[in-house]
């Protein structure tokens, strides 16, 4: 089986992010890069029901690798993203706040400094059609420079170098999105300068790390 290991953290990422409230029903996806290889998450396949022979492998193009399950609708959009940045995994989800600032604004702006794992305030991409080769262009042009995406009248992407990094980047995005949907219900927050979120975002890079690694780096 290609991807082995690929696939049974897609399948428990997969139960994480709809226990952490991320999707609902057998809406967004996931997808890790190994070489030449993206093993993704199926389409329509209820997370429960899901097994490490229900991911799909793809090559670089998009094309499936073996015979199975139909692969997400997204796969547009997640290859764009491998070919545009140097991400290992993608983590495309449809969360209420997000969804919800998604129909509102332009721009998430930096309301707090957990924004910074985003690269900064995160952009709303244009609405496109699910699965289109246009919603996959929009989604890479708001995403220059960030972490993440968010996508109008639909959802949310992010991308790490790793699926653990990802899919934290993609609950961060949630809880920021959730902070600043709450502080408008009470009046105009306050945002952060951009200097403020570009110190905490080089703090952020040795956070755990030990004094000897940092000193290394």
């Amino acid at each position: 089986m290609l991807l082995h290991d690929e696939r049974v953290q897609l399948v428990e990422y997969c139960r994480r992010m709809q226990a952490d409230e991320l999707t609902v029903g057998t809406s967004g996806n996931l997808s890790v890069r190994s070489g030449n290889h993206i093993a993704i998450t199926p389409s329509g396949v209820p997370y429960a029901e899901l097994t490490p022979e229900s991911i799909c492998v793809l090559d670089l193009a998009g094309n499936r690798v073996e015979d199975g399950l139909e692969p997400s609708t997204e796969v547009p959009m997640h290859t764009q993203v491998y070919a545009q940045t140097d991400a290992v995994a993608v983590v495309h989800t449809h969360p209420l706040y997000a969804c919800t600032l998604s129909a509102l604004i332009d721009e998430l702006p930096p309301v707090h400094y957990m924004i910074a794992l985003l690269g900064g305030p995160v952009r709303v991409a244009p609405y496109a059609t699910f699965g289109s080769p246009e919603l996959a262009r929009n989604s890479v042009r708001a995403m220059a420079g960030r972490f993440g995406v968010i996508l109008q009248n639909h959802g949310a992407t992010t991308y790490g170098d790793s699926l653990a990094k990802a899919y934290t980047r993609s609950v961060y995005l949630e809880w920021v999105c959730r902070m600043y949907y709450q502080a408008r219900l009470l009046g105009e927050p306050n945002l952060l300068p951009a200097e403020e979120i570009e110190r905490v975002a080089a703090k952020l890079d040795s956070y755990g790390q030990s004094a000897a690694a940092r000193r290394r780096g």
